[in-house]
């Protein structure tokens, strides 16, 4: 049976023969089928009195994700399991991968107190309103 992967139609000859390009490619076949397990897709918006992070999450329920906040470092994370049935499916091949993803972000400049998030149609959404800045008193000092 032939297989599901799309042909690689660069032609190799030794008129054209790249060592570097062997690596690269040998490199890219090696981890092709390695899923990137830690982190998932962000976009972040600056709105002038606050910052937005959306988020990526397909195919995970709201109750997988957990958005935690400790020491200035806001960590979402989300777990999908695989189920737990030992069925014999007839796979030609299996992609979509189950297990934890993180990311943390730097918070320090942010009123923590007054982060929102929702989660539709598997973007998580965290408003993030940032501290307002505190302007120095000033005072004028009398010579003596």
């Amino acid at each position: 049976m032939f297989e599901l992967i799309p042909f690689d139609r660069h032609t190799r000859s030794l008129a054209t023969f790249d060592p570097f390009r062997m690596l690269d490619d040998m490199d890219r076949r090696f981890f092709a089928n390695v899923p990137a397990v830690s982190a998932f897709r962000t976009d972040v918006i600056d709105s002038g009195d606050a910052f937005t992070l959306e988020a990526e999450l397909p195919g995970f329920k709201k109750e997988d994700i957990k958005i935690d906040i400790e020491n200035d470092c806001l960590t979402i994370s989300a777990e999908r399991k695989a189920d737990s049935k030992e069925e014999k499916d007839n796979y030609v091949k299996r992609e979509r991968f189950y297990g934890s993803f993180s990311r943390s972000f730097d918070v320090s400049g942010i009123n923590v107190d007054e982060i929102e998030a929702g989660y539709n149609d598997g973007v998580l959404t965290v408003k993030l309103p940032k501290k307002s800045a505190e302007v120095p008193a000033s005072r004028r000092l009398e010579i003596k």
